[in-house]
């Protein structure tokens, strides 16, 4: 999963990308490395982020959906599109011009008819643990014992969605790497990533350029490739079924790499 952040804030490729035709450029540049899925986020969730109007939101993804989908067209095979927000207005909107997929930092729980709306779209969903919400979360985030809290707490988010009637088919889980979480938390979920998948859901990991790689070297967001591609194959070999990434190509061929090792 390529990360397509169309916005000024995003703490490593904010305002790279912030216009359509940017944007879909590198869509393009994603697809042509490699990426399978590319997930498109109009709304910053890094720590500390302040929240975006739906009107700006809808302004900066829903062009470059539609931009997306008409410069892929004449491709052999769709072109498979998340759309990364926690609104449920903005996953209709996306969903109806052509997004695929709603990726949800909030598990359809920022908006109380989120759960409702995904089981009318029927389309796939992430749900992602959060604590707190992006503008306060990393203020002093607490769990008795991480991983049990979050597996718990996703249990229960995924009962409430289901009871609202989406298809348990339908759900891929993400633990949500420095989202409300200390550094112990983080280094314990990629440890204990095979109890997360053994809940019985596809599992996205998203650890890519996070500033957990910066606390053990010291690096700036955009000098984490190594510890990026570290975190990558750490999770693939636990049974990660989606990596979402910025640096496509490198990760890309580490996994090739990785995968003719193990196989011989």
């Amino acid at each position: 999963m390529g990360i397509l952040n169309v916005t000024p804030d995003s703490f490593s490729d904010g305002g790279k990308f912030d216009t359509a035709e940017l944007a879909v450029r590198q869509a393009l540049r994603m697809i042509e490395d490699g990426a399978d899925i590319i997930d498109i986020g109009g709304e910053s969730t890094r720590p500390g982020a302040e929240p975006v109007d739906v009107s700006e939101e809808i302004r900066r993804t829903i062009p470059v959906i539609k931009a997306i989908r008409a410069a892929t067209k004449d491709y052999d095979e769709d072109v498979v599109i998340s759309i990364d927000t926690r609104r449920s207005e903005i996953a209709e909107r996306a969903v109806f011009v052509g997004a695929d997929i709603w990726n949800d930092v909030s598990a359809l729980g920022f908006d109380d008819n989120s759960p409702e709306v995904a089981a009318d779209l029927g389309c796939p969903v992430i749900l992602m643990h959060a604590q707190g919400q992006p503008k306060n979360m990393q203020d002093n985030p607490s769990y008795e014992d991480a991983v049990p809290d979050i597996l718990e707490w996703l249990k229960r988010r995924v009962d409430k969605v289901c009871g609202a009637g989406v298809e348990p088919s339908a759900i891929t889980l993400d633990p949500g790497i420095g989202f409300g979480k200390r550094q112990e938390d983080n280094l314990s979920i990629l440890k204990h990533l095979e109890q997360f998948k053994a809940m019985g859901y596809p599992l996205l990991m998203g650890a890519s350029r996070k500033s957990f790689i910066g606390r053990i070297d010291g690096s700036e967001a955009d000098d984490r490739l190594g510890g990026s591609l570290a975190a990558a194959l750490w999770s693939a070999q636990a049974g990660a079924d989606i990596l979402r990434v910025h640096d496509v190509s490198e990760t890309v061929q580490a996994m090739k790499v990785w995968e003719a090792m193990a196989n011989g």
